[in-house]
């Protein structure tokens, strides 16, 4: 009989022990449980490094939240009691999808949230079910999305549709905006995806302060906002990574340096 091998990611113990014992009586599931992103995350390595690599991973769509947080997202700075960054449910499906995209994830949800759920489907999950439903409908699910199935409760699917929809509309609008900019303006805004502030960007461009704030000021303008935050937001549903600090290679004086 061919097993299927289930993590369990949810920061409330008491549920995730039970939901683990639950899964782990059926004659051909193997279940683990995480208590946090980090701990997942470790869980995914060894598996891989024991040649035991997940099927599925079960995420608690409110993992590491902060109360008070804008849309339920967790606070860049915050830490777990352990000293670990915290790391929210939607980007932790996102991580384990671009490193390990064998394992299949299923977002576990308080209440419907068609913005959430869609969210979670842009990351790579395979479906968000309802964290009381039956026993037997997630082991459906589980199942379904090793069969390559999305599963959403019908409920939601309306919701998450229109959510998918107006997030492919603000991504074409965003996109238009980013190729308004020149290419050294675009080559700013990646080094402000990236965290760098002005003056390492002038450092990093070999251009004065004064031409970087210049620079700064022109993608805020052309992209409609009126903050880095809000620019490196929208840069980011326009596809635009960050510059690669490590690799990138960038023109001095007509030159390569």
């Amino acid at each position: 009989m061919a097993r299927i091998r289930v993590l369990v990611v949810d920061d409330h113990r008491i549920f995730a022990e039970s939901l683990a014992a639950a899964l782990a009586a059926e004659p051909d599931v193997d279940v683990s449980a995480a208590g946090s992103g980090p701990a997942a995350l470790r869980c995914l390595d060894r598996s891989v490094a024991e040649a035991r690599r997940y099927d599925v991973m079960l995420v608690d769509a409110d993992l590491g939240t902060v109360a008070g947080s804008p849309g339920g997202l967790t606070v860049a700075q915050a830490v777990t009691d352990h000293g670990e960054p915290v790391v929210d449910g939607i980007s932790l499906v996102a991580g384990v999808r671009s490193a390990q995209p064998a394992v299949r994830t299923v977002v576990l949800g308080e209440k419907d949230d068609p913005h959430r759920a869609a969210l979670a489907l842009q990351a790579g999950a395979s479906g968000w079910v309802a964290k009381d439903c039956s026993l037997q409908r997630l082991l459906a699910v589980i199942r379904g999305v090793l069969r390559d199935e999305t599963h959403l409760p019908p409920a939601l699917l309306t919701g998450v549709l229109r959510e998918l929809t107006a997030a492919r509309k603000h991504r074409t609008e965003s996109e238009q905006l980013v190729e308004s900019l020149t290419p050294r303006e675009r080559e700013v805004l990646r080094c402000m995806v990236a965290g760098l502030g002005r003056k390492a960007v002038a450092e990093r461009l070999f251009l004065s302060p004064h031409t970087v704030r210049t620079h700064m000021q022109n993608v805020l303008g052309k992209l409609g906002v009126h903050s880095t935050l809000a620019a490196v937001a929208l840069a980011r549903r326009a596809g635009v990574g960050p510059a690669d600090l490590a690799g990138d290679v960038v023109e001095r004086g007509g030159q390569l340096a």
